[in-house]
């Protein structure tokens, strides 16, 4: 790797991954069957359904490859000048607003996500992040408007920052107390430490080259293969849900009520949707369902119970508490606000 950034030395063992190729082997077969014509019970929707949300995801999941690569050889100390202090609400509302601008999709979000916290960023900031940012790109926000118009676009955004900004104060004391472990990988700066002066006196030997790009994507590729087996599993599950689940069910069960938001919350847990997928959604419970808090929940929940994200933060913390107070922090929050937003509409 090029002198220009410094880079960290990772020892991989050789182990088969069961669910990475396991969930390969299954998709790649039953996209086999499909195109070759054979007469199946369920695999049109199946086959059909595993081609929409792969088409959905791939771009975010490719660019999330390449962005993980660069971030890879890029310093710790930078992200921990760019988010600031871990330990403070400046570095929290920091992070925030960088998953509020950040346009990529919820998987490829994941990616980053994980990266940010082993180039040192506190978990605070990294659940502040990825809370704020699955379906909170620039572009679908704009899509948002056009499907829901830009009052509940407002709300929904503003509610996932409060969210976000919340559940950030929350890891803040759970660290300080010593309920939940800190980053290892954190990075104290120098009082005095400038982005442009470091970048600047790097940069001076650096010539780009086509094995410094090789060697980005061979990174980026090696550190998305431990997210990408949850994402092809939370494929299969999302096919076999609407393969066997009746459509109609959003208008009969998932109306503006308790019960309603409830099991929006169970369907947002389980059902493996791209936050590009997600939106229409939304955009139905608030239309058809006439319960935008459901709609607000959909969106919300998928980025705090949905299965694959938590497995994501157990790979990327080596800690099933702090994967699993994700859900503990936020759900009621989104239950919270998500029954407000029903009353109100």
């Amino acid at each position: 790797m090029s002198n220009c950034c410094s880079t960290d030395e990772h020892t991989h063992k050789a182990k088969f991954d069961y669910i990475l190729y396991g969930s390969s082997g299954i998709i790649a077969g039953t996209l086999a069957l499909y195109f070759a014509g054979i007469d199946l019970p369920y695999l049109p929707v199946f086959a059909d359904t595993v081609i929409e949300v792969l088409g959905a995801m791939w771009w975010g999941i490719a660019l999330g490859i390449i962005v993980v690569g660069f971030m890879g050889v890029i310093p710790k100390e930078y992200f921990n000048a760019l988010l600031g202090r871990g330990d403070t609400m400046g570095g929290v509302l920091r992070a925030t607003a960088a998953g509020l601008l950040l346009d990529l999709c919820n998987h490829g979000i994941l990616l980053i996500g994980a990266k940010l916290y082993e180039r040192g960023a506190s978990i605070a900031q990294v659940m502040a992040f990825l809370i704020a940012s699955p379906w909170n790109s620039l572009s679908l926000t704009i899509i948002l408007v056009a499907l829901i118009g830009l009052k509940w676009t407002l709300v929904f955004v503003v509610g996932s920052a409060v969210i976000a900004i919340i559940t950030g104060f929350v890891y803040l004391q759970l660290i300080k107390f010593g309920v939940l472990p800190d980053n290892p990988n954190k990075v104290d700066l120098p009082q005095d430490f400038s982005i442009i002066d470091d970048a600047r006196q790097r940069l001076k030997d650096f010539k780009p080259s086509t094995k410094f790009f090789v060697d980005v994507t061979k990174n980026g590729w090696g550190d998305a293969k431990m997210l990408l087996r949850w994402l092809l599993l939370g494929v299969i599950i999302a096919a076999a849900i609407r393969a066997f689940v009746p459509p109609d069910i959003f208008a009969d069960w998932f109306g503006p009520t308790l019960f309603g938001l409830f099991l929006t919350l169970v369907a947002s847990t389980i059902i493996e949707v791209c936050s590009e997928g997600s939106a229409p959604i939304a955009s139905e419970l608030l239309h058809q369902a006439n319960a935008p808090g459901n709609g607000f929940t959909f969106l919300m929940a998928g980025a705090s119970t949905d299965y694959t994200e938590i497995m994501i933060v157990r790979e990327a913390t080596k800690s099933w508490a702090i994967a699993l107070s994700l859900p503990l922090i936020t759900v009621p929050q989104i239950v919270l606000i998500g029954y407000l937003m029903n009353i109100a509409g």
